[in-house]
């Protein structure tokens, strides 16, 4: 997806949609949704929302909407109605970083949230440990975030890049081999993901090769050209967002699905939906996965994002809402807005199952602020009956399995705030 695209389907009226149930929205940047009567307490959220990533900062967006409806509902934040703005980092490091202290400096945000880029996600941690605030990763994977360059004030939702390699990288030795071909976006997220993958590999004898692509690369006819005469056993595909529907695009184009397997860790629902049918095919992880029938937190969490946004809920709905109620629930939990006593706080913090949405009890780990949720691995394949039916679940991997001890993190928090 060219950025030109992306910044078309951010449109008003999809933003509109989104937050429809929620209040009026000013589509200035930020983007605000706009609390009544009271001081509110606001939330800044910074995210790609144009670019090779802006589906799925979107739907993370649509998920803190639903979030801030949901908490408002209930009462705010002790008592107060909850205001988000949002910003877009434009997929560009130096961008986010001026977002996030634009929102922290001019509008005196409570927290932040975001960035699904890692490389943002880094960077931004330095701005608000330095700022004191509550900073929650919504969807940046890279070890890094809770791992060498962790912050005591940072928690992060989605997995790191180790938890979903874990889960997966068996199920790909065990059904197709010891040769990989790597396919990795260059930047933070795509190294840390080849990183554990290859930690793995050599564990088991193997050997690789791959190529290191730059963010929003169109073609990868070369790429794929050296993948076909290195001859792997499997592709592994580390790209995501627009970057992983052209490539797989091209995949298949080439035939290359009838010489190779193709698998990793995230094909994300969205970019399931952006594919072609015979794209929609491998072995990967899902965070979090909408159909859990034997749940009806999930089934009512699902039927709310369908009628916002009209689609089925994603992991990455999951992870905005997800983050907005983490701050919610703490600020209430602990009466105060404060980031250091709120980051305190939240070590060891388990969701409620009405935000946790999943088996087992997913809480913040003390020692690295990592949430240990579950991972779902499976395989994907065109629709079954209901459109987003692209992936069945084969094992579900608790957190705690998938992360490895806390020890092995290279996380060491700093409480000298």
């Amino acid at each position: 997806m060219d950025k030109e695209a992306s910044s078309k389907s951010f449109s008003r009226r999809s933003i509109l949609k989104a937050g429809a149930a929620i209040g009026a929205l000013q589509v200035a940047s930020p983007f605000i949704i706009s609390a009544r009567g009271e001081t509110p307490v606001k939330l800044g959220m910074v995210d790609p929302l144009t670019g090779v990533y802006a589906a799925i900062a979107q739907s993370e967006v649509a998920g803190a909407l639903l979030a801030v409806e949901d908490v408002n509902k209930k009462g705010g934040i002790l008592g107060r109605q909850v205001e988000l703005l949002v910003e877009d980092s434009a997929n560009n490091v130096g961008t986010g970083v001026q977002k996030t202290r634009k929102l922290i400096d001019r509008d005196q945000v409570n927290c932040i949230i975001g960035d699904v880029n890692s490389g943002i996600a880094l960077a931004m941690a330095g701005v608000t440990s330095e700022k004191r605030v509550l900073h929650i990763v919504s969807g940046g994977h890279t070890d890094a975030v809770t791992g060498k360059d962790c912050h005591w004030n940072v928690f992060r939702v989605c997995n790191t890049t180790t938890m979903d390699v874990n889960a997966i990288a068996d199920t790909l030795l065990e059904k197709f081999g010891k040769k990989w071909y790597f396919l990795t976006p260059d930047y933070a997220y795509g190294h840390s993901v080849q990183e554990a993958f290859v930690k793995k590999l050599k564990a088991a004898g193997g050997e690789y090769a791959g190529d290191l692509v730059p963010l929003g690369s169109a073609d990868y006819s070369a790429s794929l050209i050296k993948a076909k005469a290195y001859g792997p056993k499997v592709l592994i595909n580390v790209m995501g967002g627009g970057d992983q529907v052209n490539s797989l695009k091209q995949f298949v184009g080439f035939g290359l699905q009838n010489q190779m397997a193709v698998g990793g860790t995230l094909f994300e629902l969205e970019s399931l939906r952006a594919v072609p049918p015979e794209a929609r095919i491998g072995w990967w992880t899902m965070e979090w996965w909408w159909d859990q029938p034997d749940n009806p937190h999930v089934k009512e969490f699902v039927a709310k994002i369908k009628k916002a946004t009209g689609k089925t809920a994603s992991a990455r709905n999951w992870f905005g809402y997800t983050s907005v109620q983490t701050f919610a629930l703490i600020a209430n939990q602990e009466k105060t807005l404060d980031g250091v006593k709120l980051s305190k706080a939240l070590e060891g913090f388990t969701l409620p199952p009405e935000v946790a949405l999943q088996p087992n009890k997913p809480h913040y780990r003390p020692g690295d602020h990592e949430l240990m949720s579950t991972v779902f691995a499976g395989e994907a394949h065109d629709a079954k009956g209901d459109p987003d039916n692209m992936f069945t679940v084969h094992a579900r991997i608790p957190g705690e399995k998938a992360a490895g001890p806390v020890a092995d993190t290279g996380c060491k928090i700093n409480w000298k705030t």
